[in-house]
Order: structure tokens, then C-alpha cells, then sequence
């Protein structure tokens, strides 16, 4: 695949989520505006100081993008150059989604939203320690609509402390209701510090369980599936022709900018770097004319190689066939599609097995 993207964090959010370990604070809302300000100074810098194409993608993650005003927002946009056609994605809560706000996200050139929803089950959202219920999904939604968009994503987590089967299928059939074009869908990860790892340390609540998990994946590729939405992705399913662009370049180790604190980007020659993590060291950084880089690492060839193999065993294009691939055909976790191997529905849930098998083999260990 080929084209650009820019990330761009925003790492403001309202709560913090007891499973989230991202770079998000509940308590920098002052920074907004000088943070966005930066954003921009960086993106203006970038621009002057090295040729960078038009992006064909462009992704605000966090955090909670959407809490930050509208106009904010819409400025850090107007300063990435991009395609006439450019995929332009917000993260959004449902809790934070007026109608006057995403009018003004489509005026200033935003056209694919992506809702973090987890649940549709009431009790679930309390045990991931969402503050959104079902109905301000619906509603977020049909102001998603009315403003003009019908391209969205809805984000789902399996695997919650007292969530059952039922829960999940529950879940499934409210958001497939409300017709989205994607549905992403997560095993819930613990994560050392947070919230829930520490209470699950402390036996307060149940630890995700691999079984149950792997049955609530097979639930939503199957329910997916047949509304028309297969996977692309392992985590990932959508209507032919709404597969996320932006993150298409991802999987395709494509080449992309990233902007904000905690950023990261990536250079066609294999270079990955990433931002200071605060949001008060990146502000500082840029406003004194210094780079904001923390760090970065350099894969060689055989390196991306092996990197290019895991990502691509990810998706529903697979990998090309050979003997290591046709092993894991052998044992049910691929399936052959022509000169390609692509995981089966059991395969995936042991694509971390698949994946090192597979590797093993190229490196001839």
C-alpha cells in the first residue's frame, strides 16, 4: 500500500479509563490551547525543514480528541497538507459529541469518526469504568449522521469482569443496530498500574479468562460476518471499501508523521521515533525551538523482513505460501487463497503462535 499518514495525539480526557495506560491526563486541560499551538509549530517545522508528501490519511487519536474545542482541532488540520481524498479521522466519546461540535468537524474537512464504545450493556460500562451509557451511544451516533457523516467507526472490548456470552451478543446486536461501517473489537488487556490491575491483584474483581475471550471472538466474527462486514484485520472488520486507511498504513509498514506528545512515526527506510511523553515537556520543547523526539530505533533489512511477515499474517491478505505457512494450513490455523496463506478464524486466536512459528522458519531457528 502507498501514501502518508499523520497521527496526531491528543492526550486530554475527562477520566481516565481503569484498563487505560495510554498517555492521556484528566488534569492539563489548561494546556489545550498552547498544546495545539505546538502541534502546529511541529507540523510548520516539519514542513520547512524536510519535503513531505500530502498526507492520505490523517488519524487524531488520545486520550479523547473530542474534548478538545472544536476550533482547536480544525486548526491543527488546516495545517497538514493533504490529498484532495484524504481519509480524515477523530476519535470520539459518545459523552462528548454534540451536534454543533461535529458540524463543525465536517466544515473544517473531518469526514470518519471513531466511537469508543466498549459495551452496550450498562453494567459492563461501569466495570470498565466508562462513564457513557447505551443511549448516548445512539444518540452520538444519530448526531454523527445528521452532521453529514456515513463513515464511522464503532470500538468494542470483550472480556470484562461480569460480563457474559449473553452480555456480549447483547452488545453485538445493539451496535450492528445502529449500522456502523466498522466495528473494531478488543480482548480486554490488564495492564501493570492501572486501576484494574490492581484491584484484580487485590482479588476485588476477576481477571479477563483466555477461554471466554476466545469465544466472544469467534461471537463477533461470526455476527460481523454475516452483516456483511468481514475481518480485514485480526481485530478489524468492516464493509468492503470502509477498511481504515489509516490504519491499512500501519499493517503495511507505510511511511507516516506523528504529531503531538507520545507520538510516534515511521520513515520508509525503517526508522521509528517517537515524542517526549507529557504533554508540558512537548509544549515546552517546541515553544523553545528544540525537537521534540525522546528516542528512536532503526530495523534493518532482515528485521523488517520479519516485521513486514507479523503484520502482514494479521490480515485477510496473509502471507505468501511456503513451507512454514503451509505448516500452519497443515495444523488449521491457515488457510490457503491462492499464492497466499491466511489465518483461519482458529488462527487467529493463536496468531502470537502463528506469528513465531512463522519466524522461526524465515530465521532458520
Amino acid at each position: 500500500m502507498t501514501g502518508f499518514g499523520v497521527y496526531v495525539h491528543i492526550p486530554f480526557c475527562a477520566r481516565r479509563c481503569d484498563y487505560c495506560d495510554f498517555a492521556t491526563w484528566t488534569d492539563r486541560h489548561h494546556l489545550m490551547a498552547a498544546y495545539a499551538a505546538a502541534c502546529t509549530t511541529e507540523l510548520r517545522r516539519r514542513y520547512e525543514s524536510q519535503p513531505v508528501p500530502p498526507a492520505t490519511s490523517v488519524f487524531f487519536g488520545g486520550g479523547t480528541p473530542s474534548l478538545l474545542p472544536a476550533e482547536l482541532l480544525v486548526g491543527i488540520l488546516d495545517a497538514i497538507r493533504r490529498t484532495g481524498d484524504a481519509e480524515v479521522t477523530v476519535e470520539c466519546n459518545p459523552d462528548t459529541v454534540t451536534p454543533e461540535l461535529l458540524a463543525a468537524y465536517r466544515a473544517g474537512g473531518v469526514n470518519r469518526l471513531s466511537f469508543g464504545v466498549q459495551s452496550m450493556v450498562p453494567h459492563v460500562l461501569a466495570a470498565l469504568g466508562r462513564t457513557h451509557d447505551p443511549a448516548g451511544v445512539a444518540r452520538a451516533v444519530a448526531a454523527a449522521r445528521g452532521a453529514g457523516f456515513d463513515n464511522f467507526n464503532v470500538d468494542l472490548i470483550y472480556g470484562a469482569a461480569g460480563e457474559t456470552p449473553a452480555d456480549w451478543q447483547a452488545s453485538l446486536d445493539a451496535v450492528l443496530d445502529l449500522d456502523p461501517p466498522h466495528v473494531s473489537a478488543y480482548a480486554l488487556t490488564v495492564e501493570p498500574g492501572t486501576p484494574l490491575a490492581r484491584r484484580i491483584e487485590a482479588g476485588a474483581v476477576d481477571g479477563p479468562d483466555d477461554d471466554d475471550q476466545a469465544g466472544k471472538y469467534l461471537a463477533a466474527d461470526a455476527a460481523l460476518t454475516a452483516a456483511g462486514r468481514p475481518w480485514y484485520e485480526i481485530s478489524n472488520w468492516s464493509r468492503p471499501g470502509r477498511e481504515c486507511r489509516h490504519n491499512l498504513l500501519y499493517w503495511a509498514q507505510g511511511e507516516y508523521l506523528g504529531v503531538g506528545c507520545a507520538a510516534h512515526g515511521h520513515t520508509p527506510a525503517g526508522r521509528r521515533w517517537w515524542n517526549v511523553r507529557t504533554p508540558d515537556r512537548y509544549i515546552a520543547l517546541v515553544e523553545s525551538g528544540a525537537p521534540a523526539e525522546a528516542g528512536h530505533e532503526v530495523l534493518d533489512g532482515a528485521g523488517r523482513e520479519r516485521e513486514a511477515a507479523m503484520l502482514a499474517l494479521r490480515t485477510r491478505h496473509g502471507v505468501a505460501a511456503g513451507p512454514a505457512a503451509d505448516g500452519l494450513v497443515g495444523d488449521g490455523l491457515a488457510e490457503r487463497r491462492g499464492e497466499r496463506v491466511v489465518l483461519t478464524p482458529n488462527g487467529r486466536l493463536l496468531a502470537n503462535e502463528a506469528t513465531t512459528r512463522l519466524l522461526l522458519a524465515h530465521t532458520g531457528c
